[in-house]
């Protein structure tokens, strides 16, 4: 018999009426011959409400006791579900995370799963009951209730799914399904019949709020078909599954986060060991970071420029001020008023000009971009507050996205698989459920065939990007990495990489774009060597980053350009270092490497 793990979202549970037609669906699945579990969230706005009486009282209030507060809000949506099965006249059964077995780590408000029993659900479903599930929270080895932070109960759902080796995941919530970008911001947007694993996990990352960036890991590494549908209608939704929708279409999407802050660290000493030490302590708070940028040296000094979540502004601050007493770096510095505008596609890895062509779009609408990073399948730009919402419609625009492609694959038609028979439990695939969000690392590989050239104290204006990067185009250079990050006074500092090849023609083409901008003289390096990290969700374990910078630190290893994202992180060393440095990293995660 197949399974289906189906959930639903606080909008769509909001009530006994949603409540009934929820339980409805799930009645209707049982029909058509799946097991069935739900993973409920707490109706509507309960948990804010709970957060908002705890801040009433402190603004501070205690991890592990807002972790049993917070909790309580699916216990109620859960046996309001199991009441109402059973009022239909089908058998149900409710469990907490505790009850469950959902064993997490012990970092309260933020817990990562370890593993799930399933003994429990499976009895239950073999008794022909509906298992209803309570999403967001689990249990640590002390027995300490936990919760695991925002879009939980999404994660929740496919991690049963995965541990269930259910036939699908069934997203319910209050939207048709996953679109080219927010309609409520370009009412153009596009529903998707389908997007890929890696797709979704990026624009989930970058301000897609239709899954959680962890759920989308989940369904990678444990290859669980997820369909999102909407809970008010039949409409068939959008799956996302190990293919894209196109497979000649270089963007697949666009997103905007507009919750998140820069934090700059002015005038850091150049050596070997000073980011591992802002990046270790951050990691320590549990604090994920974005745009990574570390200007190349002056003076012996550099910045280094990263994104993070407008909730952790303030526990960053107090850990990089710390930062910079130790180190000697000169400040610190927050900006709140930027919004991050993002494209992402698969095809990005075998087509270019795709950086250009958004850059060209924001430039055209006089739109400024204060920072850049690249990776193989996502371009991210730091703009203003007030230009994001016409940024994202720009880009939106530039590629066409509104537009179903010509070879667009269709909807994906599911039958019970393999994947549901009790053998597939078994070996290798149980092994792999235990430390189920442990980081699991593709592979590390080092490339050198590329040069880095540098344009510092460049005017930042609107249109910089474009002109520059139009100006590379005319020669015909091929762009690899991009970062461009906020310098000293107002001006900016652009990095990018070029085949080895074209090192002497991208240096003369630097010295011209540096006069005609009164830029300083450009700086590069006729050959690096760059270092790349492949992986599942990387952005979201928050000790990645220093980890590789501990290794490389120890080992008297500087770096000068970095770039993230979801499922890379990539690194530029001297060529001498190259090897070495692939080596220490290989190294370092020799137990997550697959």
């Amino acid at each position: 018999m197949s399974l289906i793990v189906q959930k639903f979202g606080g909008t769509s549970v909001a009530d006994t009426t949603r409540i009934l037609a929820a339980a409805r669906k799930a009645i209707r699945a049982a029909k058509e011959g799946h097991q069935v579990v739900m993973v409920l969230s707490a109706m509507g706005k309960t948990t804010d409400a709970l957060i908002k009486q705890a801040r009433e009282i402190t603004e501070r209030p205690s991890p592990r006791e807002m972790d049993m507060l917070m909790s309580t809000g699916e216990q109620i949506t859960i046996s309001l579900m199991a009441i109402a099965l059973e009022s239909l006249g089908y058998k149900a059964v409710s469990y907490t995370g505790t009850q469950i077995g959902i064993l997490t780590d012990n970092a309260h408000t933020k817990a990562r799963i370890q593993s799930i029993s399933t003994e429990k659900m499976r009895r239950s479903l073999n008794e022909g009951k509906i298992v209803i599930a309570a999403g967001f929270q689990g249990v640590d080895d002390e027995g300490n209730v936990t919760t695991l932070g925002r879009g939980g109960s999404d994660t929740t759902a496919v991690a049963l799914a995965a541990a269930l080796a259910a036939d699908a995941c069934e997203i319910y919530t209050d939207v048709d399904g996953v679109y080219t970008t927010d309609p409520r911001l370009v009412p153009e947007a596009r529903q998707v019949d389908r997007i890929s694993y890696d797709e979704m996990l990026e624009l989930a990352s970058l301000g897609a709020g239709v899954m959680h960036n962890r759920s989308i890991e989940f369904a990678k590494k444990y290859n669980v078909p997820v369909v999102v549908r909407n809970s008010g209608s039949d409409a068939p939704g959008s799956w996302i599954v190990p293919t894209p929708e196109s497979p000649t279409q270089p963007v697949c999407g666009a997103a905007v986060a507009r919750k998140e802050a820069r934090i700059t660290v002015v005038g850091v000493p150049d050596r070997p060991g000073v980011a591992m030490m802002l990046f270790s302590r951050i990691a320590d708070a549990k604090i994920p970071l974005d745009m990574i940028v570390q200007n190349i040296s002056s003076d012996g000094r550099t910045d280094i420029s990263f994104t993070v979540l407008d909730d952790d502004v303030s526990q960053t601050l107090e850990i990089a001020r710390s930062v910079v007493q130790t180190v000697g770096a000169e400040s610190v510095d927050a900006d709140r008023s930027v919004a991050k505008v993002s494209v992402v596609g698969l095809g990005m890895e075998t087509q270019t000009g795709v950086a250009q062509k958004m850059f060209h779009a924001l430039g055209d609408r006089g739109i400024n971009i204060s920072m850049i990073t690249t990776s193989e399948i996502k371009i991210s730009t730091l703009v203003t507050q007030e230009s994001a919402g016409e940024a994202l419609r720009v880009v939106h625009e530039a590629f066409n996205l509104h537009v179903r492609p010509t070879d667009a694959l269709g909807p994906v038609e599911l039958s019970p698989q393999v994947r549901a028979s009790e053998d597939r439990l078994e070996g290798e695939y149980l092994s792999r459920l235990t430390g189920m969000e442990d980081i699991i690392i593709e592979s590390v590989t080092l490339d050198q065939s590329q040069a880095r050239l540098t344009l510092a104290q460049v005017p930042d204006t609107p249109g910089l990007a474009e002109k520059i990067f139009d100006r590379i185009a005319q020669e015909k250079l091929v762009v690899d990495m991009i970062v461009q990050s906020v310098g000293r006074n107002g001006s900016a500092s652009i990095s990018y990489t070029v085949p080895r090849a074209a090192y002497e023609q991208a240096m003369r083409l630097a010295e011209e774009i540096a006069q005609t901008y009164g830029a300083a003289p450009p700086s590069g390096n006729p050959k690096i060597a760059k270092v790349m990290v492949r992986g599942t969700g990387l952005r979201s374990h928050t000790g990645l980053a220093s980890r590789i910078f501990r290794v490389l630190g120890d080992a008297g290893i500087n770096v000068s350009i970095i770039s993230t994202s979801e499922r890379s992180i990539n690194i530029t060393v001297s060529e001498d270092n190259g090897e070495k440095a692939r080596h220490l990293i290989s190294k370092e995660f020799t137990k997550e490497i697959l």
